[in-house]
Order: C-alpha cells, then structure tokens, then sequence
C-alpha cells in the first residue's frame, strides 16, 4: 500500500500518521474512506477502508495508491471535488493523474 506523497487529508482527521498505521496494517475503522487512483483510467475512486481488508488488497500487486484519507464519505467527495478544482486552475483540464503526478508526464514533453 502506498501514500501519496502530499497526501490530501479530510479536516475530521485528527492524527493522520495513526489512520495511515491503521490502514497499512488493516485495522478495522469504521468511520474512514480513502480517495485512491481508480484501476483503469487516470481518475480517482472512493472506498471505505474495511474493503481494503479483503485478500485481494492484501497482494503486492493490487495493492492500491492512496491520494487522500476523509473522515466520511461526504468528507471524501469534497476533497475529490478540491482536487479536481485544483487540477483545472493548474492544467487546464480534470486528468488527475498527470495533475497529481506530473514529473511523470513532464518526460515526455523534453
């Protein structure tokens, strides 16, 4: 399981650091969702942190990308919507994965 590194954390957390043990070690916490990169496209997706317990989470290589940890559900949409907003005053457009990780698509454009 990663972090993103500027990981972008609802204001209902109050001990971020103990939430992320929490999450690595797969500690129930019943009040918790995490924003992370969607499987497919370059976009994010929302779950509740018991459906990172299942095995499949568990292996190396489905190990998901967290980009921001909310205290709700409601929480976690707003910081996708900040994100999103984010991503269009900087680039012009909603492709939040070059916005988020853009020394990866900087290579290209040398």
């Amino acid at each position: 399981m990663k972090f993103y590194k500027n990981l972008y954390i609802g204001d209902t957390i109050k001990d971020s650091n103990k939430v992320k043990r929490k999450i690595k070690h797969h500690a129930k916490q019943l009040t918790v969702f995490v924003i992370m990169l969607a499987s497919g496209d370059g976009q994010l997706e929302i779950c509740h942190t018991m459906l990172l317990r299942q095995p499949y989470y568990r292996k190396k290589e489905n190990a998901p990308f967290i980009i921001g940890i909310a205290g709700s559900y409601e929480e976690a949409v707003g910081l996708v919507c900040k994100i999103t907003e984010e991503a269009v005053a900087e680039i012009g457009c909603a492709d939040l994965k070059r916005y988020l990780f853009p020394e990866h698509y900087a290579i290209g454009k040398a």
